[in-house]
């Protein structure tokens, strides 16, 4: 059984989740398992809880969460799953351990193409996957994904692994709109460009274009915006602010975007608790935390994002579906490992 990370709220991790041998119920509570990181929800959690005074109990768990969910079965706490990434809400559902809700106010805030057609799962924030590049050795401000293959970019190009997720995303997106054949190709340029094995997290890849050993990376846009307000960590607004943010593909289809996303659990033992929480976080309060605070694009129509975003330029989304991008996940994951993208540049 995985073990819990960290704990928000009053109950104590034995307590909530690892003693628990029947459902929580509690009517002034709402059980959490979330694949986000709990700095990151926290705003959105502690303006839940001051609004309606239901305690928000979280368990985070950076993998495994749908597997925990399986094995506890029936008796799962779990009431809301709370994830990144349009695969982790596909698979959530895919392996039964979300139930449908169809909720008019949610339905009213988040539009149509960032929900499940069966109710499954939300869409909450977007977040563009961008290039980062160095302020003083590129000086171009417009790129295409497509050109990070070229050879200009040889031994300049550093990303983390690209079997994480948000590389996935990527990739499968780029299937797409070429093809498994061209993704291919791109994929064994990309791989030969790289500076050095794929390594770390994005906010890893700013600190590399710091240190000079690469020019251009892949990141997610929030993780700029987390940089630069980072003051435990001011290390990392050095970082940031040695890098620009490119809008890959502005001048035609544009960014790719992914979603953070949440889902009923399918034994939600607070359901009504967990609706609450679920019609809060779409709504405008929500939203705004999620601009200001995690430095994401809110879904809610009208909803601004930070003057941090802001900052970076304007950002025209790939409007490609993202049932289109879950459907390709694996066969972008097979193409990662048939051209060795993890074992870095081939001589």
């Amino acid at each position: 059984m995985l073990a819990s990370k960290t704990l928000i709220g009053t109950l104590s991790v034995a307590a909530a989740f690892l003693a628990l041998t029947a459902p929580a119920r509690a009517d002034g509570e709402v059980n959490i398992y979330s694949y986000r990181q709990p700095d990151l929800i926290k705003p959105l959690l502690d303006a839940f809880t001051k609004e309606t005074g239901i305690t928000a109990n979280v368990l985070f768990l950076d993998k495994g969460l749908v597997e925990r969910i399986q094995a506890e079965g029936a008796n799962s706490p779990a009431d809301v799953i709370l994830t990144v990434d349009i695969s982790r809400l596909t698979e959530a559902k895919d392996a039964g351990v979300t139930q449908p809700l169809v909720n008019e106010t949610i339905n009213k805030d988040i539009p149509a193409h960032f929900r499940d057609p069966d109710g499954n799962w939300f869409g909450l924030t977007t977040r563009g996957r961008v290039v980062y590049a160095s302020k003083e050795r590129v000086p171009q401000n417009d790129i295409t994904y497509e050109e990070l293959a070229d050879p200009k970019w040889k031994g300049k190009f550093c990303t983390r692994d690209g079997q994480h997720s948000y590389n996935i995303g990527l990739f499968a997106s780029m299937i797409a709109h070429h093809g498994e054949a061209e993704t291919e190709k791109w994929l064994t340029g990309l791989r030969d460009n790289l500076s050095k094995k794929p390594d770390g997290g994005d906010r890893d890849q700013a600190k590399a274009i710091f240190a000079g050993e690469c020019d251009i990376a892949l990141g997610n846009s929030y993780y700029v915006g987390l940089m630069l307000t980072n003051e435990k960590e001011p290390q990392q607004k050095e970082w940031a602010s040695a890098i620009k943010v490119l809008f890959p593909n502005a001048k035609d289809r544009g960014t790719h975007v992914n979603i953070s996303g949440m889902a009923l659990a399918k034994n939600a033992p607070n359901k009504d608790n967990a609706i609450k929480l679920m019609e809060f976080l779409s709504a405008g309060e929500a939203q705004k935390i999620y601009a200001e605070q995690v430095f994401e694009y809110p879904v809610l129509p009208g909803a601004e994002p930070s003057d941090v975003v802001k900052s970076f330029g304007t950002i025209k989304p790939d409007n490609l579906p993202l049932a289109d991008i879950a459907a390709n996940r694996k066969k972008a994951s097979e193409l990662v490992d048939k051209v060795g993208y993890n074992d870095g540049p081939q001589d």
